[in-house]
């Protein structure tokens, strides 16, 4: 009787958690659509929505899934055999037994993003959780599957030539050595066949997983605390321009500030060329004012207007000015692009 009672609290796999980007409808309608009614897990879904229109993401996902499908609700419980799907602007977090909808920062450019959504499960559940990440842009989902490994969860990846963008999953293949790679057409079948098994011996959580969870729930981060996790580097934070720190032993590489905003270096790169963009077409424009505003002074000295004509003429260097400014900003931020890794500026 006794080695019964023991065995009964082992723990199983019965939380899955999907994140997924660009192309992902289609692969959440096959997988969510192929789980059984009797499906021993709860489900849970986080997508890169927009953060200011009505989603209708669980809607359609429910006419698709024998289980049912609803937006999670803050300090919803967490039911068995249920299908809960992140709302538009909040982190969908798993915490003591319920969703918590997160008002923190934004990671990776977006709220809800996936990467707090695995990291809040890994903490709660620990090696009970199945993250699976599926095609999607850049590379959202890779540093929450590392920390769903790291408390002995189990790791899930569509195959890369299987997704419609592959980035998200390669990433997660780079970053994790993950237990299983299937195409969308298998992953529901392979859930099955995980959900309700033996979870592995649970593993201790890291100090650093407390803490962004705390933060993606809206806890403030302050400089003190950033510093138990994280060293401060030479970059700035796209969104509030403080000092991006690096955070220790991170897979992928990351950054946070103290404010809580969070990017993947990939990320961040992506963010820097837009910005390298701006700075051109900013440049463009104002070169073309200079052009144009020069052509104006002429035209009113020509016509006697001499005072009109003085005033394009300082309105020309001013823009000339401006111009210049731009300039050097492109040139300095093609210096640095073309760097070897590694070297100081």
């Amino acid at each position: 009787m006794r080695r019964t009672s023991r065995m009964q609290r082992v723990a199983k796999r019965d939380i899955i958690a999907i994140g997924g980007s660009a192309g992902s409808g289609a692969v959440l309608k096959q997988v969510l659509g192929d789980l059984p009614r009797d499906l021993p897990a709860s489900v849970f879904v986080s997508t890169h929505i927009p953060a200011h229109s009505p989603s209708m993401l669980a809607e359609i996902l429910a006419t698709k899934a024998a289980l049912p499908v609803v937006q999670a609700l803050d300090g919803q419980p967490i039911e068995q055999g249920h299908i809960y799907v992140a709302a538009p602007d909040r982190h969908l977090l798993l915490m003591d037994g319920t969703i918590r909808l997160g008002t923190g920062p934004r990671e990776n450019m977006v709220r809800p993003s996936i990467d707090p959504m695995f990291r809040s499960a890994a903490l709660s559940f620990g090696s009970r959780v199945v993250g699976v990440v599926v095609t999607g842009l850049l590379n959202d989902g890779a540093a929450g599957l590392h920390a769903i490994k790291s408390v002995g969860g189990t790791a899930v990846v569509q195959h890369p030539l299987d997704a419609e963008a592959d980035q998200m999953p390669l990433a997660a293949l780079e970053s994790v050595e993950v237990d299983h790679v299937a195409p969308a057409t298998k992953l529901a079948e392979l859930l099955v066949t995980l959900a309700g098994t033996d979870a592995s011996p649970l593993r201790p959580s890291a100090e650093d997983l407390h803490l962004e969870v705390e933060i993606a729930a809206g806890a403030r981060l302050g400089s003190d605390r950033l510093k138990r996790v994280a060293t401060p580097s030479a970059l700035s934070c796209p969104d509030c321009h403080g000092v991006l720190s690096e955070v220790s032993g991170s897979r992928p590489l990351r950054y946070r500030c103290q404010i809580g905003h969070a990017y993947t270096a990939e990320n961040l790169a992506a963010h820097i060329d837009e910005v390298d963009e701006a700075i051109r077409v900013a440049m463009r424009v104002m070169e073309e004012r200079v052009t144009l505003v020069e052509r104006m002074a002429v035209d009113a000295r020509a016509t006697g207007r001499t005072a009109v004509a003085e005033l394009y003429e300082a309105r020309a260097v001013e823009y000339r000015r401006y111009a210049s400014t731009l300039r050097d900003a492109a040139v300095t931020s093609l210096r640095i692009g073309r760097m070897p890794r590694g070297q100081d500026i």
